[in-house]
């Protein structure tokens, strides 16, 4: 009887906060996230999914991350999210405070505009060459939901840089809102303005091999020894390799192949494995967008998020996403570059390295792609 009570109340509790949805701008969320932590928003936004981000986004905010991280709830099967993803879990020997905050249960409503929704956002670019986290379509519409809201996002340090702490959400736990589905309305695709990236990569075509994590890495390895001893791009490559350990090793990063969309399992529970930081680093590969060598390529991404995160090189011991951002994907090109690759692109159509640019104007080229690109993710320094 009281098994059923409690139900029925769930349910109750359920009703009423839909009813009573508050309505909110990303930008009246971002300015107070915690204000909002635990009610139902309704919010109008566009929706983006790219190669580490699934998010509302914002305008200029005022915010270093200027976004709003979307998840379906648990069980949801959704399709559409981000290709890679990097999310911290304490390990069972995590010493610091774990927030396990019990959040009101989400019930989305698989509706027609849902299932609209989720195959827009899913849908791939057309594009022969490899476009890393490449989607067609951005999408505006009304999105209800749970808000999760938190004072500072981010990773906190002892007086020894060691990781001691983090609160937020989504990729790296950067995100200070995160919004869990309830229901989604007025679904208007925005598709997104590939040509120019398509007509630069003309006659280079990716791989459709299908990879595994073990080749992906021992070819990240060898792309980090093409640019021989000493050389700092292929340190770099070599660093983002070495995060991932030595098979056998339990170093803490582990690797999952699904598209993380959902709350996480479990969230705020300690994994059931030990650390050497006390710190999980639960990396999460779609392998439908990961063919071929760019499996390599998200390995290099996250490996430096992960190195980042836990071995900051000195000075970047307070980095941003932005910052960490920016180092993944300058080596992430690096990767390119290694293995000879053509072109690479990621989301939005910018072009991150083509043979075909002049010696003396690929660091600037490079350089201007990544802040648009990130500028464009709603990043800022």
């Amino acid at each position: 009887m009281k098994k059923l009570l409690a139900f029925v109340f769930v349910l109750t509790f359920s009703c009423c906060l839909h009813a009573q949805a508050v309505d909110a701008t990303v930008c009246d969320i971002l300015q107070n996230p915690e204000s909002f932590n635990g009610k139902i928003v309704r919010i109008k936004g566009t929706v983006a999914a790219s190669f580490d981000r699934f998010a509302i986004e914002g305008p200029a905010c005022g915010q270093h991350v200027n976004g709003i991280w979307l998840a379906y709830p648990e069980g949801t099967k959704g399709k559409a999210g981000p290709v890679a993803l990097v999310e911290l879990q304490p390990a069972r020997n995590f010493a610091g405070t774990v927030d396990s905050a019990e959040r009101a249960p989400v019930q989305l409503d698989k509706s027609k505009d849902f299932k609209q929704f989720d195959s827009l956002l899913a849908a791939p670019a057309k594009d022969d060459a490899m476009c890393l986290g490449c989607f067609k379509n951005k999408v505006s519409a009304t999105l209800v939901g749970r808000l999760d809201g938190v004072a500072k996002a981010g990773v906190h340090r002892d007086s020894t840089a060691k990781i001691a702490g983090w609160s937020g959400f989504g990729n790296l736990s950067a995100y200070s809102a995160r919004l869990v589905l309830q229901s989604v309305s007025d679904v208007t695709a925005q598709p997104i303005d590939y040509s120019k990236a398509v007509a630069a990569t003309k006659g280079d075509t990716a791989s459709d091999a299908t990879p595994n994590a073990m080749d992906a890495l021992t070819a990240s390895h060898t792309a980090a020894s093409a640019f021989g001893a000493g050389n700092p791009a292929g340190d770099q490559i070599e660093r983002a390799a070495a995060a991932f350990g030595k098979p056998g090793d339990s170093n803490g990063v582990v690797i999952g192949f699904k598209t993380a969309n959902e709350v996480p399992k479990l969230e705020g529970s300690k994994g059931a494995h030990d650390s050497p930081d006390g710190v999980l680093f639960n990396c999460a590969f779609n392998m439908d967008r990961l063919t071929g060598d760019a499996l390599a390529r998200a390995i290099v991404h996250s490996g430096t998020l992960i190195a980042s995160l836990r071995n900051p090189l000195p000075g970047g011991e307070n980095d941003g996403l932005f910052e960490m951002e920016y180092r993944a994907w300058a080596t992430t090109s690096f990767s390119a570059v290694a293995t000879r690759q053509k072109t690479l692109t990621i989301n939005g159509g910018n072009i991150l390295w083509n043979t075909t640019w002049p010696d003396a104007d690929r660091t600037k080229l490079l350089d201007d792609a990544l802040k648009t690109s990130l500028a464009g993710e709603g990043l800022a320094m």
